[in-house]
Formats: C-alpha cells, structure tokens, sequence
C-alpha cells in the first residue's frame, strides 16, 4: 500500500480549530431550524454562525503558526550569518514574548561572537602577514593550503601559484618530514635549504590540526643562518680572549726569564750565581708551561662531555654515597621520600661530588656545616635536590659560570661550568644563590621525573 501522506502542521492546527468549533457551531443551527424561524432568518443567522466558525478557525491557525514562521526566519538568517533581524512582541511576560526575547538575545549573543572571530581572525591575518617567519599548512594529501608572505618571498612566487601545490614539488618535503609531530620530534629541527628566495639553515618546527573533519599539518621555518653566525662569531671571541689571556699570562714570564738567561750565557764573564739562576729560571718556566698544560686539558675536558647514558637512578642513595666520600666535615643528610630518575649515574655523582666539594670548601673557611636533601613537590614535573653551607657566600653571582672564572688560588673555573652542562643535559637546572636565612650559598639542583 502506498504511504499515507503526513498533514502538516498548519493543517492539523486548521483541523483542530475546526473540530473544536464543530459542536457549537452544530448546536446553534440545531437550534434555528428547531425555533419558530423564517427560512430567510434561520439561513442567514445558519451563514453568519459558519463564517464566524471558519474566521475564528483560520485566525487560530493564524496565531499559531505566524510566530513559528517568525522564529524560524530568523533562525535561517541567524544560519546564513545575517544578525541584524530581530522579532518583534518581546514585551510582556508570556511564553510567547519570552521566547522572542530569548531569539533576539541569542542574535545579540551570535552577532558579538561573530564580530570577535572577525577581528580575531584579521588580527591574525595581519601577523601572518607581517611576521618574518615563513609558515605553510598543508592537507592530508599534503598539498599547500595557506601560505603567508614571508613563504611566498621564500618561494619567490605568489600565493596563487603556489596553493594546491604538493610539498615535494614545493622543495618542503624534507623539512616537512623532519618537523613530523607523529614521530616524537618534540624539538625543532635545524635543516640546511635551498630555495628560490633563499638559501641557508632554517629551524623546522612541525604541528597538527584539523579543519573540515580531515587532519592537517603546520610547517613553519625561519632562518636562523644570520643568529648562528652571530653566536659562532662570539663564541669564537670569547675562546680567542679566554685563551689569549691564559697564554699571555703563561709566555710573558716564560720570554722574560728566557731573555734573561739569554743575557746571563752571553756575558763574557759569568756570575759565580749563574747556576742557581738558571736552575730558578727553568723552574719558572717549567712551572708555567705545566700550568699551561692544565689549562689546555681542562678546556678539552670542558669541551668533550659525552652525552647522558640515561637510566633510572635513586637519588636518595646516589646523595647518601657522594656525602659520604666527603670526608673533611660531616654532611648532614636532609632524606626525603623516595624519588627515582632518568639520568647518568657517572655524570650526575660527579655533579654531586663538585657541588658538595664547594660547599665544603666554602664552610671550611667559616667553620660552619654543610646539609643536602631532596625533595619532590607534588604535581611538580622534576626531583630537587637542594645543598647548604654555612661558608662566607657568593660575593658575585653574575660570573659563577662563566668559563675560568673561579675565586679560589688553585680553582681551574670550569667546575661549576662542567656542573651545569650536565644538568641541562639531562633536561634539568642548576642554580646558586646567597641564602638569606644567614650567611652561606644554596645551590638548587633540578632533574626531571
């Protein structure tokens, strides 16, 4: 059997109005014909009885369906993005003005929402623009999508020529694949490119998002060829005057004395104390150029730390032993609860065994103590490890890590040097400060879980 067709709801409306109307309308022409009527009368009144019947019906329709027309006109503009219809019959305090109120007030609502994602997304259309980044996104087929201007100068071709582009065909395949966010690259990646408009070492950075249900991929590069150069070019002036310094404080003495003793051999006549004087003279020589020597293998030693070999480690037990090979004062242990972590056992006791050594030295000069404990804050991403002296403290912080900078006679300057790259190593941080609880230093170490 073929489907019954629906009514709608105008009709059903129209049909409940008449039926309701039906059984008085029926009672009153029961009455006429019944009463002592003329025909013309009862046929009149009978007409005005039906009309007024059918008016009443369809004004009932009338007021039903109206403000469901209205709501959903406005719904429809409110869907094509149009906020600027509004309803009328919002005053009172009926469900019908009520609901009229409400549809004006989500228009109001939709339309400050509307205006705040257009200024958003001017605003950053005019960063993308004016940022000196090149950023790229591509689809799932990874074609090119969205390029801003400083990719188009890096492409050396406008935007219309290049969208719908694939990445291989771009010269981005590489440096799209390295800055893969799927394969754990948490890190930027540095890659050396050739491109139309430049050339040089950009830092890839790789991310992920969706638009229209179907993932995306962000490729964003800049050019760090400039900023490495400048680091290299002061880098290398900081080497040239570290080791212009020491090697001029080591040949001036060792020229000088050499030049004496020249002038000694070439007299005619030789001092009775010519032996002594060349025996002192080759000491101060000696003793220089093994000064020398210690300087050279501690800057080689500085500058072969081999990457962490990680694995877990307690902390508690690696502190308890490194203090207990402290043996010119007691170190008091602060134990705190059990933490364990990634990292270089070798590496870190050494950090341990020059931090502690410090403080040592420091709370010797005063006659004071030194404690170590550790700590793991809660929801804290890292173990603390904090160690105290009662020593003289630090007359200058600026200066502890720089490289040679030490305050001690015989201090080489790259122990706390050695102490930090370690700790950044492993992901972590080394700090000092004075403490200001009394006189003394607090060196605070952080490694992560």
């Amino acid at each position: 059997m073929p489907p019954r067709r629906r009514l709608s709801h105008e009709r059903r409306v129209l049909w409940l109005a008449l039926v309701a109307g039906l059984p008085g309308v029926l009672a009153t022409l029961g009455l006429l014909w019944a009463g002592d009527w003329s025909g013309k009368a009862q046929w009149t009144l009978g007409l005005l009885v039906a009309g007024a019947w059918l008016v009443f019906a369809f004004a009932v329709q009338e007021n039903v369906i109206r403000p469901l027309q209205t709501i959903s006109n406005l719904l429809a503009a409110f869907r094509e993005e149009d906020f600027s219809f509004r309803a009328r019959g919002t005053k009172g305090d009926d469900a019908l003005a009520q609901a009229m109120a409400e549809v004006n007030a989500l228009a109001d609502t939709l339309r400050q929402q509307r205006l705040g994602a257009l200024e958003a997304t001017a605003l950053l259309r005019k960063v993308m623009e004016e940022i000196d980044v090149a950023v790229y996104a591509f689809d799932h087929a990874e074609r090119l999508v969205l390029v801003n201007r400083a990719g188009e100068r890096l492409l050396a071709r406008p935007a219309e020529q290049l969208l719908e582009r694939g990445a291989e065909e771009l010269g981005l395949g590489a440096p799209l694949a390295g800055a893969e966010p799927f394969r754990g690259a948490s890190e930027p990646t540095v890659v050396d490119l050739a491109l139309p408009g430049g050339a040089g070492r950009f830092e890839a950075r790789g991310s992920a998002f969706r638009q229209g249900g179907l993932p995306h991929r962000l490729l964003v590069l800049a050019n760090v060829s400039r900023a490495l150069r400048e680091e290299e070019r002061q880098a290398w002036q900081r080497l040239i005057r570290v080791l212009g310094h020491e090697l001029n404080n080591s040949l001036a003495p060792i020229k000088s004395i050499a030049g004496s003793l020249e002038s000694l051999l070439a007299r005619e006549t030789r001092p009775p104390d010519l032996d002594e004087d060349m025996r002192r003279g080759l000491a101060v020589i000696a003793a220089r150029a093994e000064a020398l020597s210690r300087f050279m293998e501690a800057y080689s030693r500085l500058a072969r730390l081999p990457p962490p070999q990680l694995r877990p480690v307690e902390v508690g037990a690696l502190v308890l032993r490194v203090a207990g090979l402290e043996t010119r004062l007691k170190v008091v242990v602060r134990e705190g609860t059990e933490a364990i972590v990634r990292a270089d056992p070798d590496q870190i006791e050494q950090l341990f065994i020059n931090i502690l050594r410090n403080a040592a030295d420091a709370a010797l000069e005063t006659g004071g103590g030194v404690e170590v404990g550790w700590t793991q804050p809660r929801r804290a991403p890292y173990v603390e490890v904090v160690v105290r002296d009662e020593g003289p403290g630090l007359p200058k912080t600026t200066n502890l890590f720089v490289p040679f900078f030490t305050t001690k006679p015989q201090g080489s300057g790259i122990g706390l040097v050695l102490c930090r790259q370690i700790a950044e190593a492993h992901g972590g941080a080394l700090t000092l400060e004075n403490r200001t609880d009394r006189p003394g230093c607090l060196a605070r170490l952080r490694l992560p879980r």
